[in-house]
């Protein structure tokens, strides 16, 4: 079902894309995430550093109000272990949970003045990767299936500022909370701070 979710997102997005090019703008866009977990039952000082990039379409709808879709390859999760606290591992590197998704933002997008905007809306996250991984910078070192598994579907939102220059080239900051819970009957839920770049076509 959840599969079935994504592949009418991303058609709807690719046939809105075709039927409107004149109208909209296109864009892509990378960036870096600061992902933790937080919660009654869980939370932790140590952020996974992780990325994110993907695609995004901007609909004009009034003189300073968008609707702004995207499609993101998320990487979430936390820092198990720093490198100090992973010697009893006999490991050389951090230790993570990774937790990856596909994430489809729908955002509303007001400019605040020329250039510079205000964003928030709903976020759809379909999890693609779930491992733990004591080798985070090498190939190696990937532990599948952790038990408990986190679910395959999480409701979120995202809100942030963005900065674009004439030029088609913008900056862009984000905050993102996963409201629905991360894993089955627990209060925790993913919190992403988000920084990056793109460019406007």
């Amino acid at each position: 079902m959840k599969k079935s979710i994504l592949i009418i997102a991303l058609v709807l997005f690719g046939a809105t894309t075709m039927s409107a090019q004149e109208a909209w703008n296109f864009g892509i866009k990378g960036g870096v995430n600061f992902a933790n977990f937080t919660g009654d039952d869980f939370s932790s000082d140590n952020s996974r550093t992780s990325f994110n990039v993907g695609l995004l379409a901007e609909i004009p709808l009034a003189d300073r109000f968008s609707i702004q879709p995207e499609v993101l390859y998320s990487g979430q999760g936390y820092e198990i272990y720093e490198n100090d606290q992973a010697n009893f591992l006999d490991v050389d590197d951090n230790v993570e949970y990774q937790l990856d998704y596909v994430s489809v933002p729908v955002l509303a997008k007001i400019y605040l003045v020329d250039g510079l905007s205000v964003q928030a809306g709903p976020t759809f996250n379909f999890k693609v990767n779930e491992e733990i991984d004591y080798q985070p910078t090498q190939d190696g070192g990937d532990i599948d299936n952790p038990y408990p598994g986190a679910q395959d579907f999480e409701f979120g939102g995202a809100a942030g500022l963005e900065y674009k220059f004439n030029n088609g080239f913008f900056i862009q900051g984000r905050y993102t909370y996963g409201f629905s819970e991360t894993f089955e009957d627990l209060d925790i839920h993913n919190s992403v701070w988000q920084a990056g770049v793109g460019f406007m076509f």
